[in-house]
């Protein structure tokens, strides 16, 4: 009787757990059965003893505040690390949003679906079908980066009269006031057609003086710089980057002292300006700067305070002793980018963003709105970029044969085609996820960091399988090779707005634990209080909640793994189900190892960035399975488009399980290895891999026309003009499955094989045997010219792959030698 009760209680407790139940529901629950069970006679004295030894210190807030709490504090303060002014700002930057959901291991995926589906207003549609379809049409990609290393003067001067500049600027100040949604859109198209294009574009409507002034600028210097900047009047750029500080922005060496000097005829406090900055995009062409430094006053002409912090102020390039107009090459995608330099130059202090009392708020002002452009631009930029090359690679693919059949039905080439079929399917939804998020007021700075990081990978890996589908055609750099620039230009998306590595590594779990946990950020904030009492009942509140929480997630978890997640709710009782319940299983694992990661790491997790890099994986995988199921969602459910969803959510809790699988072999101890395994795989692990059926559907897709393929191609520039080669392709395929009948009835009348190919002769032989009309026999004769169009690559003269100056240099250098 004493063991049917004590399983009871454990039961009890543990589905008061699960549930997230109070202590106080805990303790009823344990005094109701303690009490029945006593009636019973399954429990006696020494029963009611244990349970007070255990329940009084934790019930009694004195006693457990004494004994308990007090000693935790002061241990748990001592091995915390100590948090720099830069860290401070970057966790208080931005807001949570869904990924707290995710975090917390307990997902409430009808909240996830109430979530508006972003739109476009009729204002920002026509801009879309009207300016950016222009600017598009009127680029030459090869000329603008192999002959010109620059945009046209033509097309410069069309963004500017058409506000490419000026998205994110209200209208007041004569700006275009574009949703975030809508700037992604922009983004995206252009980059279908060109990443040089959507570079310049993309970066002054991201970080930089613009977004900075709206934010923080005085009423002068809005109403000053906004609208020349709306007006293409003032090209802007923004100086962070320096030689010695590239992911640590907080070490720049760039300094401005405040001192006296002379400015239009009077003495005025001002500052003394030096930096040498690189990496600057748009710097050669701008004509305001956004500078970045610190900010010292070592003669107390403003206060007390030596060094008050890293301050950004705007300079205008035409200041004698500014230094632009050099430039940075960067892999063949030539955007206007370089360095700048200046030296002891003198401006008066409301020259800083802001004005004075903006001094020393540089950093915060940074990673603000940092939290809202890194979820736009680059994002969008690689989103553009993955489904640009998913449809040319399932074009070509239908289009070229190999072995008298088209090479997109061959295995190997299928696996390339799924992987491009399901990034574009996935990317765009986890870019409309997050821009929604930033237009219902969200600043995600945990969300940004996650679609930066893994949409830049995807997009890396994407021209790596578009490489390796295309061959030759993909090498041959030319006119008529549309994968050449964006393979090179790469890495330079993972590099920008914070490394990769460093993102990965450091930022996605480094600032989603602290923000994203329920109770961490509390702890740390309890040690900067200094009335004790008052820290010690903070922290008091903030441990037991802690303790709840990570029982519940123990629970959750044992549950969820030993049932399979059979019995987790799911909002839809389709083929998603599977999807939503494992994701719950692994939110749940992601809370319980993130605390456990804690507990065993201590204050050194910090320093163990791999350890963080599997936990933000686990983040970040969750969030992609997220916006995917809500993307399926929004657009109807339409079952066609099944197999993308299917694919896309399979590999990510693929990966999912793979950083939870990681995460427990790096674990220092065997014994706890051990156990996590039982825990968490108790019968091995449950997620396989894609199914090549699958994948053979998912490249299907990609090779014949259909609805799902055109979702997939939203704000692709597909028109079929002279300079635009994916879009000539496209019609090319459309007119290659056209004729495709009229090749096998050529073949099934004439009792042979032929191959696909010289279909002009084929068109002859037809229209001779009489089984081909006139009309039919032009038709397949004309497909013969496009075909071979796209398969073939470009050649040039030796004297033409020589460019005027590099060919003078070369000259030169050998005459000096000689």
């Amino acid at each position: 009787m004493t063991l049917i009760f004590t399983l009871g209680l454990i039961v009890l407790l543990s589905i008061a757990s699960y549930h997230r139940a109070s202590w106080n529901t805990a303790l009823g629950v344990s005094i109701a059965t303690l009490v029945i069970g006593t009636f019973a006679g399954a429990f006696g004295a020494i029963s009611w003893l244990i349970f007070l030894i255990i329940a009084v210190p934790l019930s009694v807030t004195g006693i457990r505040q004494q004994y308990i709490i007090k000693p935790v504090f002061a241990m748990f303060k001592k091995v915390t690390p100590t948090m720099s002014e830069t860290e401070k700002s970057a966790i208080d930057a931005g807001t949570t949003w869904w990924e707290a959901d995710l975090f917390c291991g307990r997902p409430d995926w009808d909240k996830l679906h109430q979530y508006p589906m972003p739109k476009l207003t009729i204002e920002e549609q026509a801009f879309i079908d009207g300016p950016v379809e222009v600017v598009c049409g009127m680029l030459d990609d090869w000329e603008a980066t192999h002959e010109l290393t620059d945009l046209p003067q033509d097309v410069w001067q069309y963004l500017k009269d058409n506000k490419f500049f000026a998205m994110i600027i209200k209208k007041e100040y004569g700006g275009l006031q574009f949703s975030a949604f809508a700037q992604s859109c922009v983004l995206q198209k252009l980059t279908s057609k060109s990443t040089l294009l959507s570079s310049i574009v993309g970066v002054p409507n991201s970080l930089g003086p613009g977004e900075l002034l709206q934010h923080y600028g005085t009423k002068e210097q809005k109403d000053h710089y906004l609208p020349r900047l709306a007006s293409g009047k003032e090209i802007p750029c923004f100086a962070l980057t320096s030689p010695e500080a590239g992911s640590d922005a907080s070490a720049i060496p760039d300094y401005g002292v405040v001192c006296k000097g002379m400015w239009e005829g009077e003495e005025v406090i001002g500052l003394s300006l030096t930096w040498n900055k690189r990496y600057i995009t748009l710097a050669p062409v701008a004509t305001v700067l956004g500078l970045a430094f610190k900010m010292q006053d070592p003669d107390g002409l403003l206060g007390d305070t030596k060094d008050l912090g890293i301050t950004c102020a705007l300079i205008p390039t035409d200041m004698p002793g500014v230094e632009i107009g050099r430039r940075h090459f960067p892999l063949n995608v030539p955007f206007q980018n370089g360095p700048t330099q200046g030296k002891d130059i003198f401006v008066p202090l409301d020259y800083i963003i802001g004005g004075p009392e903006m001094a020393g708020q540089g950093w915060r002002m940074l990673v603000e709105c940092l939290s809202v452009g890194r979820a736009i631009t680059l994002p969008s930029n690689s989103t553009g970029g993955i489904k640009t090359i998913a449809l040319a690679s399932g074009a070509y693919s239908r289009i070229r044969r190999q072995f008298r059949l088209p090479i997109g039905q061959m295995e190997g080439v299928e696996e390339s085609l799924a992987k491009l079929a399901g990034y574009a399917y996935s990317s765009d939804a986890a870019v409309s996820m997050s821009t929604g998020a930033v237009d219902l007021g969200e600043k995600p700075s945990v969300v940004s960091a996650i679609i930066k990081y893994h949409l830049t990978e995807q997009m890396r890996d994407s021209t790596n399988y578009a490489m390796d589908v295309h061959g030759g055609k993909g090498i041959m750099l030319g006119p008529n090779n549309y994968l050449g620039r964006g393979y090179q230009g790469a890495p330079i998306a993972i590099t920008v707005e914070g490394a990769n590595i460093l993102t990965r590594n450091m930022i996605i779990y480094g600032q989603g634990a602290i923000r994203c946990h329920p109770f961490v950020l509390t702890e740390l904030g309890a040690c900067a209080i200094e009335d004790r009492e008052e820290a010690l009942a903070v922290f008091d509140k903030a441990l037991m909640g802690h303790i709840g929480f990570t029982l519940s997630n123990l629970v959750r978890t044992k549950w969820m793994t030993f049932t399979g997640a059979r019995f987790a709710t799911t909002p839809f009782k389709d083929e998603t189900a599977e999807f939503y319940r494992t994701a719950s299983r692994f939110s749940a694992s992601l809370a319980l190892m993130s605390d456990i990661s804690m507990a065993v790491f201590g204050g050194s997790l910090k320093r163990k960035e791999r350890i963080s890099a599997r936990l933000g994986d686990l983040l970040s995988y969750l969030y992609l399975v997220s916006a995917t199921l809500k993307r399926y969602n929004d657009e109807g459910r339409k079952k066609e488009d099944l197999p993308l969803v299917q694919w896309s959510c399979q590999d990510h809790l693929y990966h999912c399980q793979r950083a939870l699988a990681d995460l427990i072999n790096n674990m220092p101890s065997a014994p706890l290895r051990a156990a996590l395994k039982l825990l968490l795989f108790p019968f091995g692990r449950p997620v396989r891999k894609p199914t090549d059926k699958l994948e053979h559907k998912l490249a299907q897709i990609l090779q014949v026309p259909s609805e799902t393929r055109n979702r997939l191609a939203s704000y692709v520039y597909l028109k079929n003009e002279p300079l635009n080669l994916v879009g000539r392709q496209e019609q090319t395929l459309k007119d290659v499955l056209a004729v495709e009948p009229l090749f096998d009835k050529v073949c099934r009348e004439k009792g042979l094989k032929l191959p696909f190919f010289q279909l002009d002769k084929v068109a002859q032989m037809g229209l001779e045997a009489g089984i081909l009309t006139q009309a039919e026999a032009d038709k397949l004769a004309s497909v013969e010219k496009a075909r071979l169009d796209v398969i073939n690559v470009d050649d040039f003269d030796p004297t033409d792959l020589l460019a005027g100056k590099a060919a003078r240099n070369s000259a030169a250098k050998k005459a000096d030698a000689a």
